[in-house]
Formats: structure tokens, C-alpha cells, sequence
């Protein structure tokens, strides 16, 4: 398929992604772990997709698979699939039917956090801190507060958390149903998702406010973690989150963040 410049700078920039998650430094994602997608353009009619299978860390441009966004969104609404039912509704979402590459099975989950997550780009990854967290008894507690500054300001006033569901259209009706309940309560789209005993997404307007948000919520993580040693969290107050969130110099912040370039190394 030919593809027109922005589609393949999205590629690109995309790709990059990948390979930058799944840098084993990270510990983020091992062998065929986690996928990425990235919207073309500001109508989002189509988006680029890991292709299932396939490793983030060694990759080729040509194991991306191009999406019909409207369609993708669709596969949300599918109930009672069997497994031959679900290859056939990611196969119709493709953009391209020639490409050769099963898309992800966690398509219709990209395409909601695109779509009503009003990301740019998107990165699930499996990172160790947050799998001991989201595998554990104590995950809701544990993710029920804050705990510094710089985690509001960077990953949002509270994490979007959805419980275990199978991968595939019922996973993805999951996620948009609490995306969407958590707009309504917080007025902004998540910057975070996470998957009960699966893994994170993590939402940007571009790719590199992906890396950053996987950076953070890793961190925060490892952190959180931590504290169980020491006798659990010491959560700041609703109102301590609330004033970080809305405080004009850290919103400063945030837009110079918005500038730095996380490079892979």
C-alpha cells in the first residue's frame, strides 16, 4: 500500500516507541509483551498498530498494521464472540486488507483510548512494579491515592483502574466503559490505565508524552511498592492532590514538560 507523508512520519515516530519500551533496561515488556498505537493525523480516521506477535523491542516498521479507527472502535460492541468471530472482526477493522499481519487482539481497547481517551498515541506495557501491584490482593487500596507532586503532574489526579477481563472485545467494552466514567468524574481523560493482573496503558497527545507517562507511573510504581516495607502508603490528602493538580505553576510545568524529548539510548 502506498501511504501518504503523515502516515508514514506517524509510522516512524511510532516505531521508535516501540523499540523504546521495550528496551530491556525498562524491564517494561519481554519477547512478544505489550503494543503500541499511534493515530494518523488530527481526524483520527486511522491509526498504526503493533501487529500480534510481535516484540517490541526488535520490530520492524512493516510488523504495524493500519486501522480503520471507526471500525476498530466498533469491536467494543461485540458480544459472545468466539475465537474465529474475533479474528474476523480485527481483520475487518484493518485500513489495509492486504497487509499480511493479525492486528493486536487489543485493538478495540487502542482504538477507545484514542477515541474517547483523546490520545495521540499509546503504549501498554507489562512493567514488574505494577504487575506485583495489579496481581495482588491489595491492588485497589494500593492505587487509591497519591503519592507526590510530580505523579499528579505528569500521570493525573488518580489512575482509571479496570478490573480483570478477557483480552479482546470484552476488555475493550471494559476499559471504554471506565474511561469514559472517569471523564465524567475528573473532567479530563486518563493519562493512565490500568488492567487488573495485566498491565498498564499509558495515553499522550504524541509519542513522547507516552515515554513520559510510562516513565512516571513506573516510578511511582516502584515507589508504592516500597512503601509496604515501611508500613504501607502515606497518601497525600484530596485536597493536597486537587491543589497540585490546579496549581497555575505546576500547569506551567507540565507545558514546558511538554517540550522535553525523552531520547532512547
Amino acid at each position: 500500500m502506498n501511504i501518504d507523508l503523515l502516515t508514514a512520519e506517524t509510522l516512524e515516530k511510532l516505531h521508535d516507541l516501540a523499540h523504546w519500551l521495550g528496551d530491556p533496561v525498562r524491564d517494561c515488556a519481554i519477547l512478544a509483551e505489550g503494543n503500541v498505537s499511534a493515530a494518523v493525523g488530527a481526524d483520527k480516521k486511522t491509526f498504526w498498530l503493533k501487529a500480534s506477535g510481535s516484540s517490541l523491542a526488535s520490530m520492524r516498521p512493516d510488523e504495524f498494521v493500519l486501522m480503520d479507527t471507526e471500525r476498530s472502535l466498533s469491536i467494543c460492541d461485540y458480544e459472545n464472540l468466539d475465537d474465529e468471530g474475533i479474528t474476523r472482526v480485527l481483520t475487518e477493522a484493518k485500513a489495509d486488507p492486504s497487509s499480511p499481519h493479525r492486528p493486536s487482539t487489543e485493538a478495540g481497547l487502542h482504538a477507545a483510548c484514542l477515541v474517547e481517551g483523546e490520545a495521540g498515541a499509546v503504549g501498554h506495557t507489562h512493567p514488574v512494579p505494577f504487575l506485583q501491584i495489579l496481581c495482588s490482593e491489595r491492588a485497589e487500596e494500593a492505587l487509591s491515592g497519591r503519592l507526590f507532586p510530580d505523579e499528579i503532574v505528569v500521570t493525573g489526579p488518580a489512575p482509571c483502574l479496570v478490573p480483570y477481563v478477557d483480552p479482546g472485545p470484552p476488555l475493550a467494552r471494559a476499559s471504554r466503559e471506565a474511561i469514559i466514567k472517569y471523564k465524567a468524574e475528573w473532567g479530563v481523560p486518563p493519562k493512565v490505565v490500568l488492567l487488573r493482573n495485566h498491565g498498564l496503558f499509558a495515553l499522550g497527545k504524541d509519542v513522547e508524552e507516552v515515554k513520559r507517562v510510562t516513565s512516571m507511573a513506573t516510578k511511582v510504581a516502584r515507589a508504592l511498592v516500597g512503601t509496604f516495607a515501611m508500613g504501607g502508603p502515606r497518601f497525600m490528602t484530596p485536597e493536597a492532590v486537587n491543589r497540585i493538580w490546579t496549581r497555575p505553576d505546576e500547569i506551567y510545568r507540565l507545558d514546558k514538560l511538554d517540550r522535553l524529548q525523552l531520547r532512547s539510548k
